[in-house]
């Protein structure tokens, strides 16, 4: 009688290992380790790309030149981010009068506070000149900033330079002269200290925002405008040009 063949085509009872290949043998491995590294690649994030792609409750939103943003007064229901552009913030009193608080460019947020718990916009924001702004909701930027570290630090780190500009204005309003203060707002404007070539400053921006910005009167911004043309410190070209030598005025006591 012919002896029984078993399944793995053994003639007796014995078991016969059989060389696998190594494609095979890996493939076990292979498939434990893929689902960590597809794990792994879908948590890389890019602030960078999360702030300049569409996506959910985050869309571009185009805003002509002169057009409101938002108003004083209205639901902080997003933060916004200036892809390109220039923002005018601005607050106005109870009895009218209006101030300009800050001029915002590219890279810059506004409307943050929502984040703090602001339930109405303290400030207004209106584009200075065409722009393009993403407009994230509250509800999406909490959700990425409690899951991306690299959001948060980002994030963190913008503030804390916010803070240090808003401390520096004050310092500078309560010790610096008017000539001064305005010569602080033109370089601030121009982005001397920022990396890159310092650009020109905002065409058209009116003496009376200077004035509003710098806290005194458009007659003395008219004065100390001229005085520092004459000095060769700006000069017009299509729009306000600043030269590095106005940094003097600024550092000299």
């Amino acid at each position: 009688m012919s002896p029984v063949r078993q399944p793995n085509g053994s003639p007796t009872g014995r078991i016969i290992a059989r060389p696998i290949p190594i494609g095979m043998a890996l493939q076990p491995a292979r498939q434990a380790i893929d689902p960590r590294l597809v794990a792994k690649k879908k948590r890389d994030f890019d602030p960078g790309k999360f702030l300049a792609t569409i996506g959910e409750g985050r869309k571009p939103v185009l805003f002509q030149r002169k057009h409101g943003i938002f108003a004083q007064g209205d639901a902080a229901d997003a933060v916004f981010y200036i892809q390109t552009g220039k923002v005018k913030l601005s607050v106005v009193s109870k009895t009218g009068k209006e101030a300009t608080i800050g001029i915002l460019g590219d890279g810059d947020f506004f409307g943050e506070g929502s984040l703090a718990g602001q339930l109405l916009r303290m400030s207004s924001a209106a584009a200075m000149t065409d722009c393009v702004v993403l407009r994230i909701e509250k509800r999406v930027m909490m959700d990425a900033l409690h899951r991306e570290h690299a959001l948060s630090d980002l994030i963190v780190a913008y503030l804390l330079a916010r803070n240090i500009r808003h401390e520096e204005d004050l310092v500078d309003q309560l010790f610096n002269s008017s000539e001064k203060r305005l010569a602080r707002v033109l370089l601030l404007l121009a982005h001397f200290g920022k990396e890159g070539k310092p650009e020109t400053v905002v065409p058209k921006i009116s003496q009376e925002m200077l004035a509003e910005m710098v806290g005194t009167t458009r007659s003395r911004v008219s004065f100390f405008m001229n005085r520092f043309r004459k000095l060769g410190f700006i000069h017009y070209n299509g729009g306000l040009q600043v030269h590095s030598s106005l940094l003097h005025l600024v550092l000299h006591d």
